[in-house]
């Protein structure tokens, strides 16, 4: 899907990480929400809520997910799926433009 229909965009980013990594939350009709973003080169560390599935658009990075000492790396057009209630690191190899799906 390389679009989103009747959706609200909140105008105010989300800043992380100095201005490196930044997205924007849409919501849809039926409550659920995802945001879109772009992380700069650089190595971070999120927590999570909800469970999270990561769509990347471009860019390059390696991933390391809960549990695991392992980095799998990602690239545009791949994805990764992190648990709810945890934290994963991102080594971002160059600007990664990514969407972000917050799943309940």
């Amino acid at each position: 899907m390389s679009q989103f229909d009747d959706v609200t965009v909140i105008k105010a980013a989300n800043i992380y990480f100095d201005g490196k990594v930044t997205s924007r939350t849409v919501i849809f009709a039926d409550g659920s929400r995802k945001t879109l973003g772009v992380a700069l080169p650089g190595e971070y560390t999120f927590n999570t809520a909800d469970r999270e599935l990561m769509e990347i658009q471009s860019g390059e990075l390696a991933v390391r997910l809960p549990g695991s000492d392992h980095w799998i790396a990602v690239s545009g057009g791949g994805r990764f799926e992190v648990p709810a209630n945890s934290s994963f690191t991102m080594k971002v190899a160059t600007p990664v433009d990514y969407c972000c799906h917050f799943v309940k």
